[in-house]
């Protein structure tokens, strides 16, 4: 895993050791860089792959140059398809030598996570490519002809000092994370996952191509029976989680949580590594996974160990885990995921996790209503009467209860406008308080997406689980992995991610994935052959994160010197009185919302203050 910076037409005084200083968490064990007419390429490498000298980046071949962060799992397999042999294996040399035989087309061959800029020295062009879930993060800088382009946006924004884009703050904060292409920034942009860019270097004109969409994936429903659905996935993931091992010349180990994503691939891996290393996070406070964990390291006699994380330095360290993204961010199990991975990068280096498989096989909760009811379209007494009932009903408090539940249906219910639907079903942050917006969110790119969902002949769980993998999982959920890993030097590797898992588990039917009231049905039977059966109906958890707890305590003292400052961003953007009535509780709102909206905000002013 690694960094990667580039420039073309470069109008600015970038510095080659601002880059490797900005990128070196991500690269700590080579950095190299290149320089040919009007292009610079630079990277920074973690040696997971091919350890020697023939894996140094930026790599040279016939003519074409790269700069590559990510694995291709399956590149090995790719040089036999393609007859094609060098004496190095690295996956960045198969890239470039199938780009010599196939062009861009060898994207739809690759099973791999992947961002990478591959410049074409004879035909004078540059590619920016990113993979099918964009696992691999890259922003890219435009102004005229000039292009910067890095795969994170604190190195770009040092180099480029871009102006702040007000109007896509707003939309943050309606969100809670940036959609899609949207960055905090003017003339920046994240390239998508599935897309590709062409610049011609000698004019800089430049083709965004999208050569993988996830929607077509949903509207191919596969006519398939349950078994042989259940037979092709098992498959699917454990020839995902051999290549995953494979591919790694460092040995590779597992997060083990007490759930069937973790321990599927957990299963999976012990078949195809002896003695693979585990490990459970223990968070006091939250549901004890440990015990539920060990029986499955028990089972597949892996080399565990049950790590300890206390958040006594929460309050020092909150800035810097905030800031380390670059842009504002609302998700406050970036929290336990920065802890989480500076302990792992004690114990390995490589790391598999479930990343993907609720987004794919309908792992949470408020799927099961979408499954059986059109929240997309309700009819026009359905929102009327959810409606009057969320006024007249009791603010829902309890964050896992069956009252909250019911509650935020009916909320679902009572809207209209599909982005707040989707805003409502999701990040729940300040729908139906619309007029504390001082510049109104747009959503425009989300409103064109979800009409345009809406409009396929799809079932509405469908639809929402495209959504989240557009939007949750691409924009906030991915991120938030990718960040915390690479902030400590290590390398997540997500077998639910891959190529073929992709193209099989949208097609899916419903019932497959959701059963009455039963999330990720499918999952659950194939761990029936794997895990011990205490862990088979257990509900989806993840970090039970004591927010309400943390903004009342141990992060009221900066929250507050940073909400309350009179040099607040924010008040720019959605009125201060606001703020300042949820931190007095004088507005009537659950107390785990008030809590994620002030941590929401709380995001905006530390990111702003860290430029």
């Amino acid at each position: 895993m690694c960094g990667i910076f580039g420039t073309l037409n470069d109008e600015y005084a970038i510095r080659k050791e601002q880059i490797f200083e900005g990128l070196l968490h991500r690269g700590p064990d080579e950095q190299g860089c290149f320089s040919l007419y009007n292009v610079q390429l630079y990277h920074t490498r973690l040696a997971i792959q091919d350890l020697t000298v023939s894996g140094q980046q930026p790599m040279m071949y016939k003519g074409l140059v790269i700069v590559f962060n990510g694995e291709i799992y399956n590149h090995m397999e790719l040089r036999q398809k393609y007859g094609l042999s060098a004496a190095s294996n690295s996956d960045t040399l198969t890239i470039l030598m199938l780009f010599e035989r196939i062009g861009m087309k060898m994207l739809e061959e690759f099973d791999g996570m992947f961002a990478f800029a591959l410049y074409d020295t004879q035909n004078l062009k540059l590619y920016l490519a990113r993979d099918r879930a964009g696992k691999k993060p890259l922003y890219i800088y435009k102004k005229g002809v000039s292009y910067v382009f890095s795969s994170e946006l604190n190195v770009l924004y040092r180099s480029c000092r871009p102006e702040i884009n007000y109007a896509a703050l707003a939309d943050y904060l309606y969100l809670g994370h940036y959609y899609r292409k949207a960055t905090p920034y003017h003339l920046v942009n994240e390239l998508e996952n599935g897309h590709y860019m062409i610049i011609d270097t000698l004019l800089g004109h430049a083709e965004d191509v999208c050569w993988f969409k996830m929607e077509d994936a949903y509207r191919n429903e596969q006519g398939i029976g349950y078994e042989d659905a259940l037979s092709q996935l098992d498959q699917h993931l454990d020839t995902a989680v051999k290549r995953r091992i494979e591919s790694a010349d460092l040995d590779v180990g597992s997060f083990l949580s007490g759930g069937i994503d973790s321990g599927l691939v957990t299963a999976m891996a012990a078949g195809h590594q002896s003695r693979l290393k585990t490990f459970t996070v223990k968070v006091p406070g939250s549901f004890d996974e440990s015990a539920l964990a060990e029986k499955v390291a028990t089972r597949y006699g892996t080399d565990h160990t049950v790590v300890e994380i206390d958040f006594s330095d929460l309050a020092n360290d909150i800035e810097k885990i905030i800031s380390n993204h670059g842009e504002p961010n609302s998700d406050n199990s970036a929290i336990p995921s920065y802890y989480v991975a500076r302990e792992a990068k004690k114990y390995i280096t490589v790391v598999l996790n479930g990343d993907g498989a609720d987004e794919l096989f309908g792992g949470y909760r408020r799927y099961v209503p979408f499954k059986h009811l059109d929240f997309f379209n309700p009819g026009y007494f359905t929102k009327m009467g959810a409606g009057m009932l969320t006024k007249i009903l009791p603010v829902a408090n309890q964050k896992q209860s069956l009252y909250t539940y019911a509650y935020r249906l009916l909320k679902f219910a009572g809207y209209a406008d599909p982005v707040k639907i989707y805003c409502s079903a999701s990040s729940d942050l300040f729908v139906g308080f619309e007029e504390a917006f001082i510049i109104k969110p747009e959503m425009l790119a989300i409103t064109g997406d979800l009409e345009r969902y809406n409009g396929y002949s799809i079932s509405p769980l469908k639809k929402l689980l495209l959504m989240d993998f557009e939007s949750m999982l691409f924009s906030r959920l991915l991120p938030k992995m990718d960040i915390a890993t690479m902030g400590h030097s290590i390398e997540g590797r997500s077998p639910f991610l891959a190529r073929e898992i992709l193209n099989f588990a949208p097609g899916l039917p419903d019932q497959y994935k959701i059963k009455n009231i039963r999330t990720k049905h499918i999952l659950r039977t194939l761990a029936k052959k794997y895990l011990p059966a205490e862990l088979i109906e257990q509900p989806k958890r993840g970090f039970e994160i004591p927010l309400q707890k943390w903004v009342d305590h141990e992060l009221r003292e900066v929250m507050q010197t940073y909400l309350l400052a009179p040099d607040a961003l924010y008040p720019h953007i959605i009125k201060k009185s606001f703020i300042e009535q949820l931190i007095t509780r004088r507005i009537g709102i659950s107390e785990e919302r008030r809590a994620k909206i002030l941590f929401c905000v709380f995001s905006l002013e530390v990111w702003h203050k860290s430029l």
